[in-house]
């Protein structure tokens, strides 16, 4: 029998549905939801999510060590999945640790695997720098001490934290969150946060475990600022680092660059 007119096009079209990059990225919890939601709102047709999942148990520094073990295993079997690029996700993970100890472990990622290795936290230096942000707003669901630590860390990154707006919620109310609320909050965050520091350069909404994409154009339009969330700015870093230069429309500033 020849083949079938349906199943030649398919044939054809294999090609253009080949990923062309493959995004390892190691999540700090369980059960993982909105990443890839978002990404592939996000992202570049053809750029594949390839997820691995820790199960951070709360934000600190102790919950992360105790899940590095995994972290490393998740890392030989993300280099055998054929992944270009690991990023360990989570901007608590990266403020916990302090940046000489992530920067150490990036290190040591690239040399147990032979393959780049970075941070949401360092992508959304990266992003800011670029952008030649040096004051920031942040709105996050986050208590006091961690947003603390994120700002002694973006510190350390040429950028300095001038206004934030806090809903002081725990990883546990974090993760029981309505989707709808957390939408709600994103924007009611991001504009309270922007509001009360109009000197800032740029609004930053971190955190994984929320929707915040729809908030990027809207703020965005409101403010005439630049809006960051930890996925755009980790695939513009990705795309960066490797060369391509695929722009995205419709989701903010930086990814359009």
């Amino acid at each position: 029998m020849g083949v079938r007119p349906q199943e030649s096009a398919i044939v054809d079209n294999m090609d253009n549905l080949e990923p062309w990059y493959r995004l390892g990225f190691i999540t700090p919890h369980q059960f993982v939801d909105n990443v890839p939601y978002q990404f592939y709102r996000l992202a570049p047709p053809g750029m594949m999510l390839v997820t691995a999942n820790l199960d951070l148990a709360d934000y600190t520094v102790e919950a992360v060590d105790h899940e590095l073990a995994l972290l490393w295993r998740h890392a030989e079997r993300l280099t055998k999945r054929g992944v270009d690029r690991i990023v360990i996700g989570g901007v608590p993970v990266g403020a916990a640790l302090g940046r000489e100890r992530v920067q150490a472990i990036l290190a040591e990622g690239e040399k147990r695997t032979g393959i780049p290795f970075s941070t949401d936290m360092e992508n959304i230096i990266s992003a800011l720098n670029y952008l030649g942000v040096t004051k920031l707003a942040i709105g996050s669901r986050w208590h006091e001490g961690l947003n603390d630590a994120v700002a002694a860390y973006l510190k350390l990154g040429g950028v300095e934290v001038i206004g934030r707006k806090a809903s002081a919620r725990s990883l546990a109310e974090n993760e029981t969150l309505k989707t709808s609320d957390g939408m709600r909050l994103a924007v009611d965050l991001g504009r309270t946060a922007l509001e009360a520091a109009p000197d800032a350069e740029a609004l930053l909404l971190p955190g994984g475990l929320w929707v915040t994409i729809h908030a990027i154009p809207l703020l965005e339009a409101e403010f005439g600022k630049p809006v960051l969330i930890n996925l755009s700015a980790t695939i513009w870093a990705t795309l960066r680092a490797a060369g391509l230069s695929k722009p995205v429309q419709g989701w903010g500033r930086l990814l359009a660059s």
